[in-house]
């Protein structure tokens, strides 16, 4: 595949998309145990990208080293099952937007501890991206109520976010966006099962009634094997500081889809902070070059190429 940085935009947009058109089913599956759903959804997309990936996932996963095993566990608990359920415990007594806005944040934690992670300093291009995607994201979804609860359950979220793209760095390299996907979901899956077991006991888990079905079948096939995969496969060409700058197109994609599930609309203050977000995008992710004093250096224009993949401390590996 061609590992331009547009390529790699367009895959962490197009994963994005997938994220913030999923609201609707999200939607119909309040009735549903939600360790059960989450089980069904990641095993189900564990099965799916096994199967695309085949024997060759032989070799990399018995390579595995204990602490990447520990990583994978963490990823799947942290940013996905932990993400989820502190979205659900903020919105208990926060309005929707509140969570929405510090997961909006996201971008600029990224483009701050992963330099900080690698020892160098933060891309100034990417940093001010970020600052840009954030206030557009305010600005689509505004402010809501909230108590002290719904703030700390919005910063656990925010953490789950961050944890999705940075945890996954040092084990994509080895294992590639396919297989890291198809592990990642199936960890998930047995995380799901035991905190189902644990907190609801033997109504953890039942069959979906048709909607239900529905709703998991998309979200295991669409949003997880394909979403997960091209966002995977974004960071592995433009590196999760630029391409975490796309998680803001998340509330703008759900904003454009909420007129047509009749949950929302789209007015003056989303336009603008669209227009915000994908003008924080562009420049942060190199696909517009910013002017040359933008992070320049004694009179040398910043670079725009996007960095390799490895690990945090700036190790790359290959495959």
């Amino acid at each position: 595949m061609n590992r331009t940085p547009l390529h790699g935009a367009l895959l962490a947009a197009f994963a994005c998309f997938l994220v913030g058109g999923s609201f609707t089913a999200n939607s119909l599956l309040g009735g549903y145990p939600y360790a059960g759903g989450q089980a069904l959804r990641y095993g189900l997309a564990a099965l799916i990208l096994l199967s695309l990936v085949g024997r060759r996932a032989g070799a990399p996963l018995r390579a595995l080293t204990g602490r990447q095993w520990a990583r994978l566990a963490l990823l799947a608990g942290v940013g996905m099952l932990g993400f989820n359920l502190a979205i659900l415990a903020a919105e208990r007594t926060a309005e929707p937007a509140v969570p929405g806005v510090f997961v909006g944040c996201a971008p600029v934690v990224v483009a701050v501890i992963v330099p900080a992670f690698a020892g160098r300093r933060p891309r100034p291009a990417v940093v001010q991206g970020a600052l840009l995607v954030a206030a557009g994201a305010f600005a689509v979804q505004g402010w809501g109520r909230t108590d002290g609860m719904g703030i700390v359950w919005s910063v656990a979220a925010l953490c789950g976010e961050v944890g999705f793209a940075v945890l996954a760095v040092p084990v994509l390299a080895p294992l590639g966006p396919k297989l890291l996907s198809a592990v990642v979901s199936g960890v998930a899956a047995v995380e799901a099962g035991v905190l189902g077991v644990v907190t609801e006991g033997s109504g953890w888990l039942r069959m979906p009634d048709a909607v239900e079905a529905v709703a998991l079948g998309w979200q295991a096939v669409v949003v997880t094997v394909v979403g997960f995969v091209c966002w995977y496969a974004g960071i592995q060409r433009i590196g999760p500081e630029r391409a975490t700058l796309f998680s803001g197109l998340i509330p703008v994609f759900a904003a454009l889809t909420a007129p047509l599930a009749g949950t929302g609309g789209y007015g003056m203050a989303q336009v603008g902070g669209s227009l915000m977000v994908g003008v924080g995008v562009a420049v942060g992710s190199g696909v517009v070059r910013c002017p040359p004093w933008v992070g320049s250096r004694r009179g040398h224009p910043a670079t725009l190429r996007p960095p390799r993949v490895g690990d945090l401390s700036g190790r790359t590996e290959r495959r």
